[in-house]
């Protein structure tokens, strides 16, 4: 059987005792019944991956004891995702596939034919955990609270933003991403039905958008955001 891997909101340092409760309590003891002297590997997104060893199971928790460190603590490339939230679980896929791919920043827009329910960034913070634990990141994105597509732009930090525009007059994304220097890095996507005329005509004008193409079809919003990170992760990212 594989280590268990775990994600640990406390501080990671050699010795140090862990108190593990709760669901991941349950996981540990219940779901995998280990017990004292098993190994599981752990880590927290700012002091890379550690080794240890259950020490203690009891009805109110597991502990453990950390022994080493395994891999020290590396980010990915400065890539953020703009997106618009879709029905509840193309908005889980495409999160989870997000923090797969190794994007750093996850924003939520609200746009004209956004018609997803009420965004949870909690539950989406629970995606990225689970999905972190299980493709072996070391960093959680960090995931913020929806805006407003005019107000996200509004306070904009100056990063590029390669627009994924359904009109198919752009350059491709490859060829785009294939001469981006290693700046920080947006994707923006759209919701299902895409962007109306007006919030094009607002992106296409301003100087740190850049219309993408993603190929000849129209894709769904879930695959859209899948492919557009692929591609960017291939060419400028940590695949190359």
């Amino acid at each position: 059987m594989a280590i268990p891997r775990l994600f640990l909101d406390a501080p990671l340092a050699p010795g140090a005792a862990l108190a593990v409760a709760d669901a991941q309590a349950r996981y540990l003891a219940t779901v995998l019944r280990l017990g004292a002297g098993a190994e599981v590997r752990v880590f927290n997104g700012v002091d890379g991956e550690w080794r240890a060893e259950i020490s203690s199971v009891t009805k109110k928790g597991v502990t453990l004891a950390l022994v080493d460190q395994t891999r020290p603590q590396i980010s990915p490339p400065d890539l953020m995702l703009v997106f618009a939230p879709v029905k509840r679980h193309g908005t889980d896929l495409l999160v989870e596939k997000a923090t797969e791919l190794g994007v750093r920043v996850l924003q939520p827009v609200i746009t004209r034919r956004t018609n997803a329910e009420r965004v949870r960034t909690d539950r989406l913070r629970s995606i990225v955990i689970e999905a972190a634990e299980q493709t072996e990141r070391l960093d959680l994105p960090d995931v913020r609270e929806p805006l407003a597509l005019a107000r996200a732009l509004d306070g904009w930090d100056g990063r590029r933003i390669l627009f994924a525009d359904e009109a198919g007059d752009a350059r491709p994304l490859a060829e785009v991403a294939r001469v981006l220097d290693d700046a920080p890095l947006a994707l923006l996507t759209g919701p299902e039905g895409g962007f109306d005329p007006e919030e094009r005509r607002l992106l296409r004008a301003l100087p740190f958008v850049t219309p993408v193409s993603l190929g000849p079809r129209i894709l769904r919003a879930e695959t859209a955001v899948i492919a557009g990170l692929a591609v960017i992760q291939a060419t400028w990212g940590d695949w190359s």
